[in-house]
Formats: C-alpha cells, sequence, structure tokens
C-alpha cells in the first residue's frame, strides 16, 4: 500500500514537473498548438504507469498479506496444537487410568464370578446337608445318637480319654430299676460326675419352619417346657445317690448353643429351676469349660501323686551317675599311668637303643633315617565337681 501511494506521488511531481516548464517556456518557446498536444496519449500513458504501479503495488500488498497470513495461520496453529495438545493430555492420562480400572474391576468381577459360583455351590451342599440333618433330627432315635456323639466330641475336645477319664452307657440299679447314663466322668478323689444327653427338639424345629411370630414364640414355649420336663425326670432318676463320692448334681447336655439360648429367651427361669432341682443344663461350651476345669485338676492329682515316685528315680539317677564319674575317674588315672609308662620307655629308646642304632649309618650298613618319636606332654583331664572331690577324699 505504501508503495502504490509513493507510485501516484511520483506520478503527480512529474505532472506537475511538466506544467512548470511549459509555463517557463512560454516566453521562448513558440506557441503550441492544442491541436499539436496528444492529451489522450498523455492520459494514457498515465493511467498505464498508474495502473503498473497500483498492479505491481498491489501483487506486493497480496503477497506481504499471504505471508503474513501463513505466519499467523502457522502461529495460531501452533497455539492451537499446543493448548489442544495441554487439554487433551489429562483427559488421555484419565482415559488411560479409566482403562486400567475397567480392566482390573473386570478382572475382578471374573475372579467374584468364579467365588460366588463356589460360594452358590457350598451353600446349596449346606442347605442340602442341613435339610437332611434336619429330616433327620425329627426321628427321636436318631436326635439321641446325634446328641450323644456330640456329647463325646466335647469330651475328648477337653482331652480326656475314653476307660480313663470317663465311661459311656454305664449301668446302675436303683429300686430295681435299671438306668444308665450316657457319660460318667471320673474326678481325681474316686468320685464321678454323671452327664446325660437330652434332645428334645419337636417344637424347636416346628418353630424354625414357621414365619408366624406368634407360633413362633409359642412353639419356643413348648421348647423351654420340654427341657424343664426333661431336667425334671432327670433330677427324679437321683444319679448322684447311685455313686460313690459323686457331687450332689447331674449334668443335662444339650447338643447345641441355640438350643438352650432359645428356650431361656422363653423361660429365663429354667437353669434357676433345674438347679433347685440339682440339674446343671449345660451347652457345649459350658460344657467343655467344666471339663477343662476337671483336666487340669487330674493333672495337678497326677502330677501330686507321683511327686514321691519322681523323687525315688531322682535318686536312683544320681546314684547312678555318682558310680559313671568313679569310672571316669579310674580311667583317667589309668590314663596317666599309660602316659608316664610310654615317656619312661621312649627315654629309654632314646637313651640306649636308638645311640647303638646311629653307629649302623656311620658304617654304611643304611642310609635312612630313624622314625622320631617324642613324649606325651598332654595330662588326662581329672574331674574337678566338688561332690566326686569329696568322695575321692573320703
Amino acid at each position: 500500500m505504501m508503495e502504490l501511494i509513493i507510485g501516484l506521488l511520483v506520478i503527480v511531481v512529474l505532472v506537475l514537473a511538466m506544467m512548470v516548464m511549459r509555463q517557463a517556456n512560454k516566453s521562448t518557446l513558440p506557441p503550441i498548438n492544442p491541436q499539436n498536444f496528444d492529451q489522450a496519449a498523455l492520459v494514457d500513458a498515465v493511467r498505464t504507469a498508474v495502473d503498473a504501479q497500483v498492479g505491481k503495488a498491489t501483487q506486493q500488498a497480496l503477497e506481504n498479506v499471504n505471508t503474513q497470513i501463513d505466519r499467523t495461520y502457522q502461529a495460531r496453529t501452533q497455539t492451537l496444537t499446543s493448548e489442544t495438545k495441554s487439554l487433551l493430555d489429562p483427559v488421555a492420562t484419565q482415559m488411560n487410568e479409566l482403562r486400567n480400572a475397567v480392566t482390573a474391576l473386570q478382572s475382578n468381577y471374573t475372579n467374584t464370578v468364579g467365588v460366588t459360583q463356589t460360594i452358590s455351590k457350598q451353600i446349596d451342599s449346606l442347605n442340602q446337608t442341613t435339610s437332611a440333618l434336619q429330616s433327620a433330627l425329627k426321628s427321636s432315635s436318631a436326635r439321641g445318637a446325634w446328641g450323644e456323639q456330640q456329647l463325646r466330641n466335647v469330651i475328648e475336645l477337653a482331652g480326656m480319654l475314653p476307660y480313663c477319664d470317663f465311661l459311656e452307657q454305664t449301668t446302675v440299679t436303683s429300686n430295681d430299676k435299671t438306668q444308665r447314663p450316657d457319660a460318667v466322668i471320673k474326678l481325681p478323689n474316686d468320685g464321678c460326675v454323671v452327664i446325660d444327653s437330652k434332645t428334645p427338639l419337636d417344637a424347636y424345629l416346628r418353630a424354625q419352619e414357621t414365619s408366624d411370630a406368634t407360633l413362633h414364640q409359642q412353639l419356643l414355649n413348648e421348647h423351654a417346657k420340654a427341657l424343664a420336663g426333661h431336667a425334671k425326670v432327670l433330677a427324679d432318676k437321683k444319679y448322684f445317690q447311685q455313686f460313690d463320692r459323686t457331687p450332689e448334681y447331674t449334668i443335662m447336655f444339650i447338643p447345641g448353643e441355640s438350643f438352650l439360648a432359645d428356650a431361656l429367651r422363653a423361660d429365663g427361669s429354667l437353669l434357676e429351676v433345674a438347679m433347685r432341682s440339682r440339674v446343671l443344663i449345660a451347652s457345649p461350651v459350658n460344657l467343655l469349660a467344666l471339663l477343662l476345669a476337671v483336666a487340669k485338676g487330674w493333672q495337678a492329682f497326677q502330677i501330686a501323686e507321683n511327686a514321691e515316685k519322681i523323687a525315688a528315680i531322682g535318686r536312683e539317677l544320681y546314684e547312678r551317675v555318682d558310680t559313671v564319674l568313679e569310672s571316669v575317674e579310674k580311667t583317667g588315672r589309668g590314663l596317666e599311668t599309660a602316659i608316664s609308662a610310654y615317656n619312661r620307655m621312649v627315654g629309654s629308646i632314646e637313651g640306649r637303643m636308638l645311640s647303638t642304632l646311629r653307629k649302623f649309618k656311620d658304617v654304611g650298613v643304611t642310609s635312612s633315617e630313624l622314625t622320631e618319636i617324642s613324649n606325651i606332654e598332654s595330662a588326662p583331664r581329672r574331674l574337678s565337681a566338688p561332690e566326686h572331690t569329696k568322695e575321692l577324699e573320703s
């Protein structure tokens, strides 16, 4: 644009210069005939020059504009690329993190599905086992056998051995009546504790099957009454009168924690009434604690009973060790005598025999050296125990 303005100014200056020159030459030159002055040619020449300058300036301006546009476009493109990258990089990072999280979730889901399927199978198996057990417990004979097995498991868990710490199905006779408690626990003082297992579960099992809250509570009340009735029957048997040195109570074992807990919720006086009748109602945990105490009592009793035997064995062991120490001392003295004799023999050989044998080498009979022998400097170590020293002095 600046070049276009400069070109126009040049043309104007030329025109003005021509006009000035014409004015100056008016007095000397002859008048010019207007017919001889081609104004159209001059206008065409000026127009041509102006068009050329304008075209050149326009082309140069377009080139400059294009160059500026290219530079601006490139700078803007770089800026936009940088800004776009700065905006998209966090998104790309979050997308990668999201992809990793989705992959981890998918892996966890696969594992969870496997674990869930395994647990589902175990639950199905447990349901089948529970159903089979519930069906079996509806039989009174099966319940009795199961209760006796649970009692045996608890006794063995306490560390007691059959025929040593307890007896099963012991038969006693009282008033021409034969009675047989499930287990008799031996006590350290030659006494015993009688345990009888009871499993009155008819009402309890029906209570677990119903969804009616009123009927459920009613059945639990019947279950508590059944336990109380069994406690009364067990109290009437008076097992503690049929065994010598027996505590004046009988243990009624209930083979399930929930069986006793639900009965106590229905009848809070159940334990108190039974204890007044000299019957202790025990669940597996209660019975285990009692039997562990009995087992500890047996251990203390056996330690006290065997204390004298242990002392006698200790004295015998002490005497035997003393005999061994005497033998060791005699062996040491024998070794000392043997070493002394050996050293005397070595001195005799070196002083008499070897001096004569070396003369054979001097006269050329042999050229080899005789083997050197030496004394034994170390001596056997003596026992320094004060007990053994006193015995030797005595």
